[in-house]
């Protein structure tokens, strides 16, 4: 089972200069998925305390000639969690079996593929706070005693048949890791948040797949598209082959800056990464309701949207970046929100405070 397109892209350490890389091998991006992806702990760009953390546990394993802990990786989507995983299992010479937490409705779901396993193996759930309960319950005991329980029969004649699990490692990955209970996350026995990346860091990872995909892209292009990411080396990656697909139709092929800015502006992604949907979802706050406070239900109508998507596409790069507050009352647009939009903020949010108004109903709530 091979991952999505493009989730990361790490590689040479060094850049710089206004050399471009280039590179012989040309293929459709669907030959190169797996190219994009690290193949170890040397190559992996960015997270050097998970890397540090995580070289120790794999080493410490392998001088005592067992299985390692169980491993949680959680942070937000496109940072690298699929591949780290891949990582583990190539660092201990294992195969990898991939799953995801949907996908395991019920117990004989795990149950079936967990009996599969050979020692050492590396089982990797994805979005594993999503995992069905009774699947759950039934990882505790594989987790920790290598043996499920498999119950045959109904009713009062029902029996339950032991069966003995390999040593295995479970690698989870969760971008939701306050949704997972409380003793499904006590059996990791080493846990790793993965954090956003630097923009030198996405500069390295352009670079590298810039090689991989035959693209010649000067250093400057790269940091301006670096800095346009969010911190995310998925984002980054979608970026570069936007920005490659305009220079071979309306340039010659050379990624420069100038014609990464052009092009990035053609698909309405401006200088701080904000898209379409987040210049929409910030008119609409500071345009439509003052600046807030104001419901997330009533911002998506505003903007055309379902809820879930302004909160969780939108709605955390925009926290983030400092332009959007969320208040018991709703969400409230900052002064950077106001000077981004080329308007003169009100002095409340121009100091940096938040006014309660007393008089007005309230317009939402806090999701």
């Amino acid at each position: 089972m091979t991952a999505g397109a493009g989730e990361d892209a790490f590689g040479d350490d060094s850049f710089g200069g206004d050399s471009a890389v280039t590179a012989e091998f040309v293929a459709g991006d669907g030959d190169i998925e797996a190219s994009l992806r690290p193949t170890s702990l040397d190559d992996f760009i960015g997270q050097p305390r998970v890397r540090e953390q995580l070289q120790l546990v794999l080493a410490g394993a392998k001088l005592r000639g067992g299985t390692p802990d169980h491993v949680l990786l959680s942070g937000p989507p496109g940072l690298g969690k699929t591949s780290m995983a891949m990582i583990i299992a190539a660092e201990l010479g294992t195969a990898l079996r991939l799953t995801s937490g949907p996908a395991l409705e019920r117990a004989g779901d795990l149950a079936a593929m967990l009996s599969n396993l050979v020692e050492g193996d590396v089982l990797f759930i994805d979005e594993i706070h999503r995992i069905a309960r009774p699947a759950e319950e039934m990882l505790y005991l594989a987790m920790e005693d290598f043996r499920v329980d498999v119950v045959v029969g109904k009713g009062p004649g029902a029996t339950s048949i032991p069966l003995e699990v390999a040593p295995f490692t479970l690698v989870g990955a969760t971008t939701r890791s306050g949704a997972l209970t409380g003793p499904l996350r006590d059996r990791f026995g080493f846990t790793a948040h993965m954090d956003f990346y630097d923009p030198p860091e996405l500069q390295r990872i352009l670079l590298r797949s810039a090689g991989i995909l035959g693209v010649q892209l000067g250093a400057e292009a790269s940091k301006e598209i670096a800095g346009r990411s969010r911190g995310t080396p998925r984002i980054a990656n979608r970026l570069l082959r936007r920005v490659r697909d305009y220079a071979d139709v309306r340039a010659d092929g050379i990624i420069t800056r100038d014609i990464a800015r052009a092009a990035l502006a053609v698909y309405d992604v401006d200088q701080l990464g904000l898209d379409r949907l987040d210049r929409a979802v910030l008119s609409a706050l500071v345009r439509s309701f003052g600046g807030g406070p104001v419901g997330v239900s009533t911002l998506a109508v505003a903007v055309g949207e379902e809820p879930s998507t302004v909160e969780e596409v939108c709605e955390p790069f925009l926290v983030r970046a400092g332009m959007i507050a969320r208040t018991p009352r709703g969400r409230v647009a900052t002064a950077a929100a106001w000077e981004q939009l080329g308007l003169t903020a009100p002095p409340e949010a121009a100091a940096g405070g938040i006014e309660v108004r007393v008089n007005e109903p309230p317009q939402g709530s806090f999701d």
